[in-house]
């Protein structure tokens, strides 16, 4: 690491070099053994300026070109990646002397493939911290204007500003406890735990607080709404996860079902592997079964009486975790990944047993991977044999509020704009986790 480069900032230049050529999500980088290594302070300015420079690029862009001698001017990719992190530090933060973000984005620059840019990095650099710190942006312009034109459409205006908004604050780090008996265990030091805002075993980290990695599998990090995801699945004695990996919901359906029998599944070996060398740790339950198999072809594997697809999509809904995503999806994509979820759904199906229930969920916002998926598939199903029907979530929903399951304030405003013809929609910016999808299918 260059001497004259703070950790810090290093950091956030590698995983933001990373991202850019698609070398990995920011989610994963910013949990990786690199972050980890560097103290509270600088995982938490390292977190703020990778999340932050995501967030705002489309704006941060707008602002630097300005002050280009060439509005058409190729730049290279290190020289822009310089250019976005000086002018976020200078724009966004105010605790950042002006002089560290230039002078340190400037020497990044020498050290990179743009280092014949170097001049001109520091000549913009010099002329945006001339601009007003602070300034109000309207969040909509951070996203790409397809994406705000559709969600107006589906949404609404006001709903909209709320997703854009929302997609540009940092968000609160959730945590599920898999062994209640022991929740302070693998807590960062002098680290505090809320409750969940609509979970009870859910726990919440206070703003602000540094990433970390917990040393075994009774912790873990996750959304609220991921956690729901998983409880609504329900309790069986034979359980699918078609769409395994990162295994969160898997580890849920394991605590929730200790001595069924489990299958996870997931295409992606090494994804897998990792999943399956956490969830080792999870005590007094009967193993997992672990399977690398493309869930659109699952065969010979039997039935099951429960069953959770929850199937790859755009991740629209978790654009406040994952930033990156608004730069790197095409509208072409979300029917790409409809055709794919399809195929999913259509496959599991087939594997649901008599008066079996499968779960559907996405972390899509988008109709065409949600609503549209399912109506497709229980049209084509009922066509066949095998009858199926859609189950109103809200029933499993209260009977889940009726054991304790699902308590505190945000049960009401769930109850009350969370579902609608039978399927659970959470919105960020309305609801205070990120935006899932579920529909609940049971074969007659």
């Amino acid at each position: 690491m260059p001497a004259n480069i703070a950790p810090a900032r290093q950091a956030a230049f590698d995983i933001l070099r990373k991202i850019g050529l698609q070398h990995g999500n920011s989610d994963a980088l910013l949990h990786s053994h690199s972050v980890d290594r560097l103290s509270q302070q600088d995982r938490n300015l390292c977190t703020t300026l990778v999340l932050g420079t995501l967030r705002w690029q489309r704006v941060l862009d707008i602002e630097f070109r300005r002050f280009l001698s060439r509005p058409g001017l190729t730049l290279a990719a290190d020289s822009i990646l310089a250019l976005r992190l000086g002018t976020y530090q200078l724009l966004f933060l105010d605790r950042i002397p002006p002089h560290a973000a230039i002078f340190e984005s400037v020497e990044w620059a020498k050290q990179s493939e743009g280092a014949r840019q170097s001049g001109l990095v520091n000549a913009v650099l010099r002329k945006v911290a001339a601009l007003p710190k602070l300034r109000s942006y309207d969040a909509e312009l951070a996203y790409p204007d397809w994406m705000v034109a559709r969600w107006r459409n589906c949404y609404g205006a006001e709903t909209c500003r709320r997703i854009c908004e929302e997609g540009q604050q940092e968000p609160r780090a959730a945590l599920r406890l898999l062994d209640i008996e022991n929740e302070e265990r693998d807590l960062p030091a002098g680290a505090t735990l809320e409750p969940g805002n609509f979970l009870a075993k859910a726990r919440l980290l206070p703003s602000g607080s540094a990433a970390y990695a917990p040393s075994s599998g009774s912790i873990q990090f996750q959304d609220e709404g991921s956690q729901l995801i998983a409880e609504l699945a329900g309790t069986g004695h034979r359980i699918l996860d078609c769409c395994a990996a990162p295994g969160g919901k898997t580890a849920i359906l394991r605590q929730n079902n200790p001595d069924a029998e489990l299958l996870a599944c997931d295409i992606h070996p090494k994804r897998l592997a990792t999943m399956k060398a956490r969830l080792a740790g999870l005590s007094n339950t009967h193993p997992i079964e672990f399977r690398v198999v493309d869930a659109s072809r699952l065969a010979n594997v039997g039935l099951f009486d429960r069953i959770l697809c929850d199937a790859p999509c755009t991740g629209t809904g978790t654009l406040a975790r994952n930033p990156e995503i608004r730069h790197r999806l095409q509208p072409e994509e979300i029917e790409r990944q409809a055709a794919r979820q399809r195929d999913i759904l259509a496959s599991a199906l087939r594997l649901l047993a008599p008066g079996g229930r499968l779960l559907y969920a996405t972390c899509s916002l988008e109709p065409e991977e949600n609503e549209q998926v399912v109506e497709y598939c229980l049209q084509a199903a009922g066509n066949s044999a095998r009858k199926f029907r859609k189950v109103d979530l809200r029933e499993t929903f209260d009977e889940l509020a009726a054991q304790g399951t699902i308590r505190g304030e945000a049960v009401s405003m769930l109850r009350a704009n969370g579902f609608r013809n039978g399927y659970l929609r959470t919105v960020p910016g309305v609801h205070p986790c990120d935006g899932f999808f579920a529909a609940m299918i049971e074969r007659d």
